[in-house]
């Protein structure tokens, strides 16, 4: 860790370079001629804020992984979770611009024959309470699936496979039409989002610097976690966890804590990619995105933070370039990628970087400091 405070100099120029975009990203799409040079698409607008919503997931994958020890290969439910939970509010939103009219039940219940709207979906014409099913939906599950497990002493490969499980018995029950969430369909055709035309370009320049200020929060959340003596106990308890038990430490709670609010984060992450990308269905469940996930944070760095947002901009826009040249080789492509970095970079994007500033600062062999000149003279 460079640095005792929250933010240290990497922190800080991240920081620095987020909020920057946050603003400059906006205002190139909203201000500038399309024949600038520095115009931003409306294209690109939205898929940048994409990745900003994956480095945010990232960075809640690594506080548990990189500073807990646990493998987490289920994160995209609750990623999931906060999506559609913001999904819900956008359709309420819709109200009789349906296709069938119905100022209550969103299209897919019309068609589905519903005659009442489902009781988890009051409340959700209101933005305040989804905003806080967001958190606290993802959040009551990665407490309940917690505290059974950590309680239980469940580690490694045994409960990175029960969160695999996880997420997948989700995506089978998002999938039913009879759940409520329009089954194989998802939630889509969203119209307004705060009373804002959610296509507009001000709505997509907001939501994108809302996603700017979302992973810089979320940064300095967990920058705040781990820095502090709870941070270290944390360390402690993904180097020896036995040793760290037998110190007096209750082991459970610590790990709990950490998997609780990395599934809050997450769940924040996937209610602001749902009105950037216009859909949320049960796909977003699949064990491969979380698989995924995994791999952003290794390939920038686990245990850093910053490389683990670095590693979801990095791989997913290596990702839209390479399915647009050659879309069946990019399973092929991310699977080599994981193992060279495993290989050949265990520390990351961030650790290559760290390496390569140590030897440019370092001294090279054959220049001899000043004290040592005369005794070579002499000799």
């Amino acid at each position: 860790m460079n640095g005792s405070g929250i933010l240290d100099r990497r922190g800080t120029i991240f920081i620095v370079l987020v909020l920057a975009a946050g603003v400059l990203v906006p205002a190139s799409n909203l201000l500038l001629s399309p024949s600038s040079p520095f115009y931003v698409s409306d294209y690109l607008v939205p898929l940048l804020g994409k990745y900003l919503c994956y480095a945010l997931l990232a960075v809640a994958v690594d506080l548990v992984w990189g500073y807990c020890g646990v493998l987490s290969l289920g994160h995209g439910a609750f990623f999931a979770l906060g999506g559609y939970a913001m999904g819900m509010y956008l359709m309420r939103q819709i109200g009789a611009r349906g296709v069938y009219g119905n100022p209550v039940l969103p299209d897919f219940m019309v068609f589905l024959n519903y005659k009442e709207l489902p009781w988890f979906w009051l409340g959700f014409n209101h933005f305040p309470f989804a905003a806080l099913m967001v958190l606290l939906v993802p959040g009551a599950l990665a407490f309940l699936f917690g505290w059974f497990a950590f309680r239980s002493r469940v580690t490694g490969v045994y409960l990175s496979i029960i969160t695999q499980a996880m997420t997948f018995a989700l995506m089978l029950a998002f999938f039913r039409n009879d759940m409520g969430f329009g089954g194989n369909n998802g939630l889509t055709d969203f119209k307004d989002i705060l009373g804002f035309p959610i296509t507009a370009g001000t709505t997509r320049g907001a939501l994108f610097f809302a996603s700017a200020i979302a992973l810089v929060g979320g940064y300095l959340i967990c920058r705040g976690l781990v820095v502090s003596k709870y941070g270290k106990v944390l360390v402690a308890v993904r180097d020896a966890e036995s040793r760290t038990r037998f110190l007096g430490y209750k082991v459970a709670n610590y790990k709990l804590l950490a998997w609780t609010l990395s599934a809050m984060l997450a769940g924040v992450a996937g209610a602001l990619y749902v009105p950037q990308v216009g859909i949320i269905n049960p796909g977003e469940f699949a064990p491969a995105n979380s698989i995924e996930t995994v791999i952003w944070v290794a390939v920038g760095g686990r245990g850093t933070l910053v490389g683990a947002a670095l590693g979801a901009l990095v791989v997913n826009a290596g990702k839209t370039w390479f399915t647009g040249v050659l879309p069946e080789a990019w399973l092929f492509a991310l699977g080599a990628l994981f193992v060279v970095v495993t290989l050949f970079l265990p520390r990351g994007i961030i650790g290559l970087w760290g390496d390569v500033s140590e030897r440019l600062r370092k001294p090279k062999p054959d220049q001899v400091p000043e004290a040592e000149a005369p005794a070579k003279a002499a000799e």
